[in-house]
């Protein structure tokens, strides 16, 4: 799943179409996406996962969910969810989610939850853990409510950052815990973001994938499916504490 700095690399990737009207509309969506033809792109947006195109009278949301992804100007041969197609380039949607919204997305959006934007409020994430004393962090960190963006790389390595374990509950944290999570969330990021502009995401990862602990040496641990969100989890024994 596309994770919030990725959705920023999109956004920043898809300025460059902002002021063209759509040539040509493609995709197997079961939305009336024809009426985009003709329309002008106004500008883009992103919140957490969701990437946003402003036609003016109305928004397009692209959701990525687990398996979506897009190309510029380099089609893949698959049949898109959306394709649209300007004077100075085309963007492909594949094996994504798109709504029209119905209303502006300053009226639907929080974008104080946005980690990676400037209206960031982690003293807003901070009430908001304190009120689900009972969740494990595991899916605290991915409660978009909360951390709009956080995906499941993000989780397991703030986590092992912060060097706590994933099925610690957000109440029997330390304060000193539950800021270093609400900190690490929006710094990790942004590590993210920059290592993803660079090409060497996959260099920096500490747990997510990885077999043995870089700080002790020990066997990280494994579950295909962990917490309510059921999503796959990897973290250290040794050196990540358990708060219960």
């Amino acid at each position: 799943m596309p994770e919030g700095p990725s959705i920023v690399i999109l956004r920043e990737e898809a300025e460059r179409f902002v002021g063209r009207r759509v040539l040509e509309v493609e995709g197997n969506s079961r939305l009336d996406i024809a009426r985009l033809k003709g329309r002008t792109l106004r500008g883009v947006r992103s919140w957490g996962k969701h990437f946003l195109m402003d036609f003016g009278s109305e928004a397009l949301r692209v959701h990525f969910m687990l398996w979506g992804r897009y190309r510029i100007d380099d089609p893949s041969g698959a049949t898109p969810r959306l394709a649209l197609r300007f004077r100075n380039g085309r963007i492909d949607f594949y094996a994504c989610s798109l709504r029209f919204l119905d209303d502006a997305p300053d009226a639907l959006y929080d974008w104080s939850a946005d980690v990676m934007a400037d209206e960031w409020d982690p003293a807003a994430a901070r009430r908001k853990l304190r009120a689900r004393p009972d969740a494990l962090v595991c899916d605290a960190l991915l409660d978009q409510d909360v951390f709009a963006g956080v995906g499941n790389i993000i989780k397991n390595e703030v986590l092992f950052r912060i060097r706590v374990h994933p099925e610690s509950t957000v109440g029997a944290l330390p304060a000193r815990k539950l800021g270093e999570l609400v900190a690490q969330a929006r710094e990790y990021s942004f590590d993210f973001y920059a290592w993803k502009k660079a090409y060497v995401l996959k260099k920096h990862w500490q747990v997510h994938t990885r077999s043995v602990c870089p700080r002790d040496g020990a066997r990280l641990q494994y579950r295909r499916a962990l917490g309510r969100a059921q999503r796959r989890a990897f973290w250290c024994d040794v050196c990540q504490r358990l708060y219960r």
